[in-house]
This record gives C-alpha cells, structure tokens and sequence, in this order.
C-alpha cells in the first residue's frame, strides 16, 4: 500500500511540473488582458473601476486587486523602501513585474501607496 501510494504521489508532483509552465503563461496573459482593458483607444486610461457582486455581473472573478498577501508584501517593500520602482520591487520579491503593475494601483485607489514619477511610496 505504501508503494502505491508514493508511486501516486510521484506521478501528482510529475504531473503538476509539467502544467506549471502552462499555469504560469495563463496567469500572465490573465494580467496583460487586465493591464490592457484599462486603456481605451484614445490613448488615455480610464478611471472607473468596476466593483464586484454586482447584480448585472461584470465577468470579473477572484479577489479585487490588491486585497492578497502578495499586496500586503509590496506594501510592506514600498514602507521599507520609498521611492521602490516596479522593477526594483518585482526583483525584490522574486516575481514577475507585470503582477506589480496590477496590484499597486489597487492599492493606490486604496490610499496605502502613491505614485511620484516611476518610483512608489506609503501614504
């Protein structure tokens, strides 16, 4: 029994291996998609948010941006370092840049950061 079991076990972790990359390319095309449906074709970007749980729905799923733990460390980053850039950040953080440029404009919008030039400070 105990075979089999690590032998399933194996073949779980061999199998999510191999769909990483996949989950990987989605999650950064989920956030260009984002990062591209709040600029109209005028060039300017638009201001309105939408808000969740909205009666008529908005086809918008998950958590509002900036509400993650991935939020509150770029928060705590930005404290510790005024005037961070979102590169500087992401390389901090070990991540990629693009889930920066979703997240800190929710928390912008939430009054925790502000934004001077490239760089990002607490409020």
């Amino acid at each position: 029994m105990t075979d089999f079991l690590e032998q399933k076990k194996q073949e779980i972790q061999a199998r999510m291996d191999e769909l990483r990359p996949a989950v990987e390319e989605y999650e950064r095309l989920d956030a260009a998609l984002r990062a591209l449906s709040g600029v109209n074709t005028s060039g300017s970007r638009t201001t309105s948010r939408r808000s969740g749980g909205s009666a008529g729905g908005t086809g918008r799923r998950g958590r509002p941006p900036g509400s993650g733990s991935r939020a509150a460390q770029a928060l705590e980053v930005v404290k510790s370092r005024p005037g961070i850039t979102i590169p500087e950040m992401a390389q901090e953080m070990g991540i990629q840049q693009n889930y920066l440029y979703r997240v800190l404009p929710g928390l912008e919008q939430d009054g925790k950061v502000r934004k001077e030039g490239r760089g990002w400070y607490p409020v």
